[in-house]
């Protein structure tokens, strides 16, 4: 839907979705329903949709908050991944101190303030 709204054209829409599946290592459940993924699958294609056009930008809310730690690891090294290979900025908002750690750049909020903003080396 995002590339439709953005006037990509059907063709194009279908190789990149594809290709992100792909990316996401979703492709062998393309033709899944919702219902039929897991909870880390789900949290794989949102970011396979957020994606979608090419973003600068991808801000990901508690992007881990209801998986495991298997599908927790699976999804932050996609995260990651995709952080680096396209150049976008990533911006992780989350509860998880454990999360938290694997950036570069830590902004810590209390009751709507910024109370620390700290570069890792």
């Amino acid at each position: 839907l995002p590339m439709r709204a953005a006037g990509v054209g059907r063709t194009e829409r279908v190789r990149r979705a594809d290709e992100l599946l792909e990316e996401v290592g979703l492709a062998p459940r393309a033709g899944s329903f919702p219902h039929q993924l897991s909870g880390g699958e789900e949290q794989r294609v949102a970011i396979a949709r957020a994606l979608a056009n090419r973003p600068g930008l991808l801000l990901a809310d508690e992007p881990t908050g209801e998986l495991d730690s298997a599908a927790t690891e699976t999804v932050l090294a996609l995260i990651d991944a995709v952080g680096s290979a396209s150049g976008a900025t990533v911006v992780t908002v989350t509860h998880n101190p454990d999360v938290a750690a694997r950036s570069r750049r830590h902004i810590t909020m209390r009751d709507g303030r910024v109370v620390d903003d700290r570069r890792e080396e």
